[in-house]
């Protein structure tokens, strides 16, 4: 009972939190405070991988990168529309060095081969995990794992590990992670991290998976100090995927919500400013600002243990599925 009482106790917390600073509004408050020349930058001859590059935040992100001069490279799951999305972006920007690369990442095997690959032919300062996927029924990859887990944290636990030698090997190399401030709600729950026990709740999972991802970004800042780790929470913002997997909560806050450029701005602030490179690396973003990664009160920190038992727990998956 005390357990559901915190839960709830999160959820309102976080709710009343989310109104305020997750909306449009809350960004347009934010956005006094942002120095714009930060952004205005030449990223010719740097190098930026965006996963889930094809709508919504990734290719907001993805944009905004050609548009400086980058060269981008779009990790997506489909063709057809990763295709289209690239032609868009090259388009806009009058940016020809984008690339598509098509890779699932829910399935451990190809995020692997891909990395791999990627790595033996082609340099990169940037990398912005930003796939993700809520599904709403527990859903099993070909793999046997469980689909948000599979995407959401395992996959971005292998390519991002994958990467780290490529990155170490460059100037001023990053690593951006686009979590959520749904993670607040959640307390890292090593025991079951493919969702087997009590009925399944996709939102929750999602937000377990984004507190993992938060808990990896601290990890990886630790053990590498060359490279510059983040996590960010891009607000609640008008996107495919939002529609697709809350249509309620779509429906209900859709005149509140960010558009995708506002979503992807601390992403993209964090991947080519200067001044983002001078914050303390590990941290959890909102609006361009390292903020606290726990409610207050609300007791959802993990202890030392707990999180060396998700490291070695995504380790041992990863290497059961090496090619």
């Amino acid at each position: 009972a005390a357990r559901i009482k915190m839960s709830f106790y999160r959820n309102t917390v976080w709710f009343v939190k989310g109104l305020q600073e997750y909306t449009k509004s809350g960004y347009e408050a934010a956005a006094k405070h942002f120095v714009p020349a930060d952004l205005d930058v030449n990223l010719n001859g740097r190098s930026f991988m965006v996963t889930g590059a094809n709508s919504g935040i990734g290719k907001a992100a993805a944009q905004e990168i050609a548009k400086r001069g980058g060269t981008v490279h779009m990790v997506c799951r489909n063709k057809g529309r990763a295709e289209a999305a690239k032609d868009e972006i090259v388009e806009s920007s009058k940016n020809e060095n984008v690339h598509v690369h098509i890779v699932d990442m829910s399935s451990v095997r190809q995020v692997w081969e891909f990395a791999q690959s990627f790595s033996q032919n082609n340099t990169l300062h940037v990398l912005i995990n930003n796939a993700g996927c809520m599904v709403n029924q527990r859903e099993l990859t070909e793999e046997g794992l469980e689909k948000n887990f599979a995407t959401n944290t395992l996959g971005t636990y292998i390519l991002t590990t994958a990467l780290i030698p490529a990155l170490k090997k460059v100037e001023d190399p990053r690593v951006i992670t686009v979590s959520s401030g749904g993670m607040l709600t959640q307390k890292l729950d090593v025991d079951d991290l493919q969702f087997e026990k009590g009925t399944f709740d996709g939102t929750m999972a999602y937000a377990q998976n984004k507190r993992q991802q938060v808990i990896l970004t601290e990890r990886w800042a630790a053990q590498h100090k060359e490279i510059h780790f983040s996590s960010m929470h891009p607000g609640w913002a008008d996107t495919p995927a939002v529609q697709t997997s809350m249509p309620s909560f779509h429906a209900r806050m859709k005149s509140k919500l960010r558009t995708e450029a506002m979503g992807a701005d601390t992403a993209v602030w964090l991947a080519v400013s200067a001044a983002a490179a001078k914050q303390p690396s590990g941290l959890f973003f909102q609006d361009r600002k390292g903020v606290a990664t726990h409610l207050p009160l609300a007791s959802s920190r993990s202890t030392p243990q707990e999180e060396e038992k998700l490291l070695a727990a995504l380790e041992e998956f990863a290497q059961k599925f090496k090619p």
